[in-house]
């Protein structure tokens, strides 16, 4: 194992966007037998700092790659776009009008059961605006044979994901305040 390997070399996967997330775990596990610092205990505490170290940079990769937005993010950078989402904002307008309906309707949503099936609802477009921010985000990154991805794109399609989990973070504490 080397620390410099990026994400997916260290854990032996190809460099794209879609991945399996049984195969991802089976290798955390794998790759955290491998460097479990109570492995090296015989080896000195200089062994087990070192292994300690290993096990941090797995468990680092590993939260990357299982999740979707993180892993977008990452290969985003590793290939030169970098989301930056603390200082590029910068979203088409249709989807800031989109992002502001949802705003209003979680706002003006009655409280109370009454509020229940409207957010509902709510919730449901949002699930579908997620999946379909994903897939795009998929087809820019993961390309077809014959087109070349376009991570600039993709790093726009990103940024709008956070935005999306955000809202439905706040839409589902909600919805948990409701029942």
């Amino acid at each position: 194992m080397n620390l410099q390997s990026n994400d997916f070399e260290l854990f032996g996967v190809t460099v794209r966007f879609a991945q399996d997330r049984d195969k991802l775990d089976a290798r955390w596990k794998d790759l955290q037998r491998e460097a479990h610092p109570d492995k090296f205990a015989a080896q000195g505490a200089a062994a087990q700092r070192v292994a300690m170290q290993w096990s941090v940079r797995i468990n680092e990769a590993y939260q990357r790659l299982k999740d979707p937005l993180k892993r977008a993010a990452y290969l985003c950078e590793l290939h030169g776009a970098p989301v930056n989402a603390e200082s590029n904002t910068a979203m088409p307008g249709s989807f800031l009008m989109q992002q502001m309906e949802w705003r209003e309707a979680l706002d003006d949503a009655p409280s109370g059961a009454a509020g229940t099936g409207t957010l509902q609802s709510l919730l449901q477009e949002v699930v579908v605006a997620h999946a379909a921010a994903i897939r795009a985000v998929e087809s820019l990154i993961d390309a077809t044979p014959g087109t070349s991805p376009d991570f600039l794109a993709a790093a726009q399609h990103v940024r709008a994901l956070m935005f999306i989990q955000r809202f439905q973070r706040d839409l589902d504490d909600r919805l948990d305040q409701l029942v």
